[in-house]
């Protein structure tokens, strides 16, 4: 059995690390609130940009856009968007885990694979590994910015016109609630009608009658401008998801690590006060011992 110095300095040190995860779990729920305000106003934007582009697209020649064109998968990469930070439970594992699969998928298939990262977990963790990875973004998600989406975009948008990769997918963690984070996969390029409107925010299923537009100038200039936007929202909407879910699942970890702490540290009190009574019970029973060999 330890001894009662040793019990007592591991009580010590637990509690030592209770404060902090009480602090973590303090600071993470102030974090999430904020985060979850820019998600959710940024939500509705992201949904209505995709349902215009939509409408948009559906009017338009395909042929005559390049971010629209239809290709032979030959090259595919996956764009993984983390958090910088850990200590948020198995959030980033579980992001890493999917974009794992969803890559195997399409070496079955016989399709080459690249990974772009966004965020530093993902980026340690596929820079390690036998993946090329031409973008790669970190320490951005402290604080997010368009700047750092427009930069993705823009790389990824070379990448695709200059036929280094044939398709491109996202894939982030959808807040679903403060319990539940979801890992997202979504299609970015090539841009196709029938795919807009299935990210960035909540779908519209609500059936009645539809809108029709009148555009100036023709849908094809306008299309020409919004194409590039649409990637940059899209990726920025991902990323507002992503800091959201992160908070959220390190409020659920660091409660979690708090309870397990009070748990280790009502199980060590128990052993402490049996380790102190068994010590008390020898000493009283050496007295006694003592006392009835002077007698004799």
């Amino acid at each position: 059995m330890a001894s009662l110095k040793d019990i007592k300095l591991k009580i010590q040190g637990i509690k030592k690390t209770e404060q902090i995860t009480k602090a973590m779990n303090m600071v993470a729920a102030a974090k999430f609130r904020g985060a979850q305000e820019r998600m959710e106003e940024f939500r509705p934007y992201a949904s209505k940009f995709a349902t215009v582009m939509g409408q948009l697209s559906g009017t338009a020649n395909p042929n005559a856009f390049p971010l629209m064109e239809q290709r032979e998968v030959k090259n595919s990469l996956l764009l993984v968007v983390t958090s910088d930070r850990g200590l948020c439970g198995a959030f980033n594992a579980n992001i890493i885990n999917a974009s794992e699969k969803f890559l195997d998928s399409k070496k079955e298939k016989g399709i080459g694979v690249s990974v772009g990262c966004i965020g530093k977990k993902g980026s340690q963790y596929f820079t390690k590994r036998d993946y090329e990875v031409p973008i790669n973004i970190t320490d951005c998600m402290a604080k997010v910015e368009m700047v750092n989406a427009r930069q993705a975009g823009q790389e990824l948008i070379h990448l695709f016109l200059d036929g280094k990769v044939d398709e491109v997918h996202l894939i982030y963690g959808r807040f679903i609630n403060v319990v539940t984070q979801k890992p997202t996969i979504n299609k970015l390029l090539p841009i196709s009608a029938s795919g807009l409107g299935e990210s960035g925010g909540e779908q519209e299923e609500k059936e009645g009658p539809k809108s029709t537009y009148i555009y100036e100038p023709a849908p094809e200039e306008i299309l020409d401008k919004l194409m590039p936007m649409y990637i940059n929202v899209q990726i920025m909407a991902a990323m507002l998801e992503t800091v959201a879910s992160e908070q959220a699942a390190r409020m659920t970890a660091m409660d979690n690590a708090t309870r397990a702490c009070g748990d280790m540290i009502h199980e060590l009190t128990l052993a402490f006060n049996k380790a102190r009574q068994a010590s008390i019970t020898a000493e009283l029973m050496d007295i006694v011992g003592g006392a009835e060999a002077l007698k004799g």
